[in-house]
């Protein structure tokens, strides 16, 4: 049986752009979370003597259990009602950020982080399934160009803000308040989603069909990829078989796949439908977002590490280091959207090289610029990578959803986002795990400075690869895009 169809309901252009900024808070909600948490690291392992294990939890668990959610919820919005997910989402994510806020132990706020992230991926796929169902041709690119400067904002702009409420709640508990600014924005994003969110389509009737096998399999295959890099943090006491998860990942990948394609060859919906990845500008455009945000918040968390505990920086004039890039990006994106139906997949490309040079411009700066003013040179370098950063993650989202059915909307746009999470997991514990490998290695009397150059270089070397195979996948589908064209051209 297939999953049950749902009929569009006309909206007027008023009633569909409030829709769409509802759902942009949304998302500018979740993300700014990941981001802000970041900078309350080094604050965090004070206030609980919290092991590296612990605080690469804080962050990695909390993207671990958004992945795990994103698809079955994806599913289920594509079926169901999305305004009901956003409401437990939304309700779900006030809730735990109360307990984050006000957690004793480390142990209660990482697992209070795992229900907050469990709440970011049941709101997230209502977002982009809203926005694809809401919006055609050059009004969607414009749309996503929106959406890809808002979430820009929120990624880069969150250590800012994240670091202003450790300005203002002190060194020992300013990181709680980071957690209980959650709050009232989610009453005033709920508030939106109640009076603003207007129904987008008339649910088909039936029951709901979740697949529960394939969820199962799902599940583990996720939890078993990320599992190993939730628990590498460079130090010398990681356990060297956490490795052999990925054994056990490749079993239950080969496992689900084959369930999957039986249970799809039965008449049933299966929770991925593999199709998806026939659509080369869906299936090239997850893995060029994959591989982008394995780099990307990895370059934000080693910035704002090397300029607080290398320089010496107070964590809120570390997260203004990257208010440059945020503006530059929310304005590239904005461009980036409207350009994207006439330029396509070079704009990505021109991006990424943007992107590329400026992560090794970071590097160099770091190693060459004096302590006194470095902060202010890699904010120049920022605002430069940004303009480039803009060009990339809307165009990128527009280009990816392109040729997807709009019933499809928010299951496509999950998978998408489960790739950004899983990249965003791998990404954060590889480029950690440099880091702090370097300074337990090189920790043994030289200048403190002079190993954190060292840790930080090594940490970037990392992301640029990551953000070199983004280019070389953009570089092969636009390829592969210029062969179609003059397959189809006539002689």
């Amino acid at each position: 049986m297939t999953s049950p169809q749902t009929a569009s309901i006309p909206l007027s252009h008023g009633q569909r752009w409030r829709a769409f900024w509802v759902c942009v808070s949304v998302a500018a909600l979740t993300i700014l979370d990941l981001s802000k948490v970041n900078v309350a690291l080094p604050s965090i392992e004070a206030a609980f003597d919290a092991a590296s294990t612990e605080l690469q939890l804080v962050v990695s668990g909390y993207v671990l259990m958004f992945g795990l959610a994103l698809v079955p919820f994806g599913r289920l919005g594509d079926q169901r009602s999305r305004r009901v997910l956003f409401l437990i989402g939304l309700s779900l994510f006030a809730l735990t950020s109360v307990v984050c806020a006000l957690a004793p132990t480390t142990e209660v706020l990482l697992v209070a982080r795992l229900v907050q992230g469990l709440a970011a991926g049941i709101q997230m796929p209502q977002v982009l399934g809203t926005i694809q169902q809401l919006f055609v041709g050059k009004e969607r690119g414009r749309a996503f160009g929106l959406f890809g400067a808002t979430i820009g904002i929120a990624t880069a702009f969150g250590p800012t803000l994240g670091g202003l409420m450790i300005a203002l709640g002190g060194a020992q508990d300013g990181w709680r308040w980071i957690f209980w600014l959650n709050v009232p924005l989610c009453v005033l994003v709920i508030a939106g989603v109640v009076w603003l969110l207007p129904a987008t389509r008339r649910p088909a009737p039936g029951r709901v069909h979740l697949d529960p096998v394939g969820l199962v399999l799902f599940a583990v295959s996720v939890l078993t990829l990320m599992w190993p890099f939730l628990f590498t943090t460079g130090s010398p006491d990681d356990d060297p078989r956490r490795w052999w998860s990925l054994a056990v990942f490749a079993v239950f990948v080969a496992a689900f796949i084959a369930w999957e394609r039986r249970y799809a060859a039965s008449g049933r919906s299966p929770l991925i439908p593999f199709g998806l990845f026939d659509v080369a500008s869906f299936r090239n455009g997850t893995l060029i977002v994959t591989a982008y945000f394995t780099a990307i918040p990895a370059m934000f968390l080693l910035t704002t590490l090397f300029l607080q505990e290398g320089v010496g920086l107070e964590p809120v004039f570390a997260g203004m280091v990257s208010i440059g890039f945020a503006v530059a990006s929310a304005v590239s994106a904005w461009f980036g959207g409207n350009l994207v139906g006439r330029l396509g997949r070079p704009l990505v490309v021109a991006g990424l090289a943007v992107v590329l040079l400026g992560v090794t411009a970071l590097a160099i700066v770091a190693y060459t610029v004096p302590p006194g003013v470095v902060a202010y040179a890699m904010a120049a370098v920022m605002l430069v990578t940004g303009v480039g950063a803009g060009l990339v993650v809307a165009p990128n989202q527009t280009l990816t959803l392109a040729e997807i059915p709009t019933r499809s909307g928010g299951l496509a746009g999950s998978v998408g986002q489960l790739g950004q999470r899983i990249g965003t997991a791998v990404g954060t514990a590889v480029g950690l795990s440099l880091f702090y490998a370097t300074i337990y290695r090189e920790d043994d009397g030289r200048h403190a400075l002079a190993v954190y150059h060292d840790a930080y270089a090594y940490g970037m070397a990392a992301v640029a690869l990551f953000l070199g195979l983004a280019f070389v996948l953009g570089v092969v589908d636009l390829g592969s895009r210029r062969r179609a064209r003059r397959a189809d051209s006539p002689d």
